[in-house]
């Protein structure tokens, strides 16, 4: 399950999970245009349907979708850092908050994976904190709170995509 925060000033929103892969995988999933349409919504809520992304500093991003009520909308950004497998940071610009520019910052970092896990016993591997800090919401809490909830869903979606190669259109 992924853990949410929004700082004291509601500009940036905090996230992490733990996900049973290694961040090379992780890093493929969020970067793979094939691969984000697999995994990036759900059934009755939103779906993105298309991605682009120009992967290099300077290079652009976009992402369109869907809305459970069949409205159109888009993402888009710019990268401005990428070291694989271990960070990503762009901008992110919505057609839902278009005069919100934020940046999101994704960091990858390697952990040990053993013991219990729900589904029983697991053998040691290596597993991936991922660590999400969109920033930039200046104050908008309405917006920072919305985003916060969005990245709990985006990250459970990841991590079942990554774990158990769920998608969109199999996971129940």
């Amino acid at each position: 399950m992924a853990t949410v925060s929004i700082t004291p000033d509601q500009d940036t929103v905090l996230a992490e999970i733990h996900i049973a892969a290694p961040p090379e995988r992780v890093f493929q999933a969020i970067t793979d245009p094939r691969q984000m349409p697999q995994w990036w919504g759900q059934q009755g809520m939103y779906r993105v349907t298309e991605w682009t992304a120009d992967l290099h500093p300077g290079g652009k991003w976009s992402s369109l979708g869907v809305s459970a009520d069949g409205k159109q909308f888009r993402i888009d950004g710019e990268y401005l850092e990428i070291d694989p497998p271990r960070l990503l940071v762009h901008t992110w610009i919505s057609s839902f908050t278009p005069s919100l520019k934020t940046v999101v910052r994704w960091e990858l970092e390697p952990q040990s994976v053993h013991g219990l896990h729900p589904s029983g016993p697991r053998k040691a591997g290596t597993g991936t904190l991922v660590k999400i800090r969109h920033s930039g919401f200046a104050g908008d809490a309405a917006a920072a709170n919305s985003h916060g909830q969005g990245w709990q869903r985006v990250l459970a979606w990841m991590q079942a995509f990554v774990e158990k190669g769920e998608t969109i259109d199999t996971r129940h």
